[in-house]
């Protein structure tokens, strides 16, 4: 399956910042980056820089209102008059405050996107990675769920428009990726796949089954909603079986992946109780279907992640070690339990209250086990059948 892959970033990209207190925080990047640097699995030669996104790429998702609106009041000072009306873009909220430097800081994460699409589509690479983007929440008109821009959204949408493809878009994050879903309900040439917990009990509160897409875009919509508690085995036999039937049924030209890492059990948003092997699992199912369906093209944003300590390094370097083909996942197979480097662990755990993790899988044998596990795991698969059978 190999394929040469590219790995967007920019030491700038933190500069997304909402406040100290925020849960939003960026430095998940540098520990990331750190992580795999030290485990000698990015090269200089793997990477390279975005460009921040212009107007006219910003709209062709969002209103030139809404643009309007974040670049005022991402000034030092906002006049009085747009403080006023942030309420109207969904800026004043404790999820998404306005913040200095607001449109410069997003439309970089944005033009990070629209660099791993031109990338993969302009044929300089099979896949690229870009872990600052996955802001799925965004709507044409308004910021929400700690997303300002929609730059999964704006990704494909440039995708479409400059080369003219089929895009499957797969959403991981615990979150429903509602803008995404919104901005292409009733677009035939755009597919959008969630799995996520249930809107039931967590934000933004979508996500059903039902929502199956509109007008000539019926049937690109397709939900999975776990239930709160959800473990590894039921959440990865509900993804596989469901996307691997979407893939087929679509058949697209490029698969958009976006790998929130906030289905682990140790994530303080969420009610999953995934473990790290989820995320070493989703990203070989999403690479081989690259390779089945798109000649290898996909290209991977980052997401959600709120325990960035423990949780967000780790799952982000295996999205990479897998997209990379890296030799450290077969010695991973054959040592489950292999340690993290040494060097990682020390230099990061004096910032960290808690002890880090020493290993690049849990320990999942030591956990707890979860009540009602049979009621859950039946009423996942209750759910699998019915987004199954969408796709008969």
């Amino acid at each position: 399956m190999s394929a040469k892959a590219l790995f967007v970033y920019d030491e700038n990209e933190v500069a997304y910042k909402f406040n100290d207190s925020h849960p939003f925080n960026q430095q998940r990047l540098v520990l990331t980056v750190d992580l795999l640097r030290k485990a000698k699995a990015l090269s200089g030669d793997s990477l390279i820089r975005p460009m921040p996104a212009d107007e006219t790429q910003l709209c062709s998702v969002h209103s030139q209102e809404y643009v309007n609106a974040v670049k005022a009041l991402s000034a030092d000072q906002p006049t009085d008059e747009w403080m006023h009306q942030a309420g109207k873009y969904g800026l004043d909220t404790e999820d998404t405050p306005f913040f200095p430097g607001m449109h410069e800081a997003t439309s970089i994460l944005v033009g990070g996107s629209i660099r791993a699409v031109d990338a993969v589509l302009g044929g300089e690479a099979g896949h690229a990675l870009h872990l600052g983007g996955g802001l799925h929440h965004a709507m044409p008109h308004k910021g929400a769920g700690f997303c300002v821009y929609n730059d999964a959204a704006v990704a494909i949408a440039h995708a479409k428009s400059k080369y003219g493809v089929r895009v499957l878009y797969i959403d991981t994050d615990v979150h429903h990726g509602d803008g995404v879903q919104w901005s292409f309900y009733t677009d035939p040439d755009t597919c959008t796949f969630s799995i996520h917990e249930t809107g039931k009990y967590l934000f933004p509160g979508t996500g059903a089954v039902s929502e199956r897409g509109d007008g000539t875009g019926f049937g690109t919509t397709i939900n999975v909603p776990m239930e709160p508690f959800t473990e590894d085995e039921s959440w990865l036999e509900c993804f596989e079986e469901v996307l691997i039937k979407t893939a087929a049924q679509f058949k697209p030209d490029l698969i958009v992946s976006q790998h929130g890492c906030d289905a682990h059990a140790y994530d303080p948003l969420a009610h999953i109780h995934c473990s790290m092997e989820i995320y070493r699992a989703m990203p070989r199912i999403i690479h081989r279907l690259a390779h089945e369906h798109c000649q290898g093209r996909w290209v991977a944003l980052g997401g959600g992640g709120y325990d960035i300590w423990r949780v967000v390094p780790r799952a982000w370097s295996l999205l990479w070690l897998e997209m990379s083909e890296h030799p450290l996942l077969l010695q991973l197979e054959q040592n489950p339990e292999m340690a993290l480097p040494a060097d990682w662990v020390a230099k990061w755990q004096p910032h960290y209250g808690e002890a880090l993790p020493t290993t690049w899988l849990d320990a999942v044998h030591t956990w707890d086990p979860i009540p009602r596990r049979r009621e859950i795991t039946e009423k996942n698969r209750h759910t699998k059948e019915i987004a199954s059978l969408y796709l008969a």
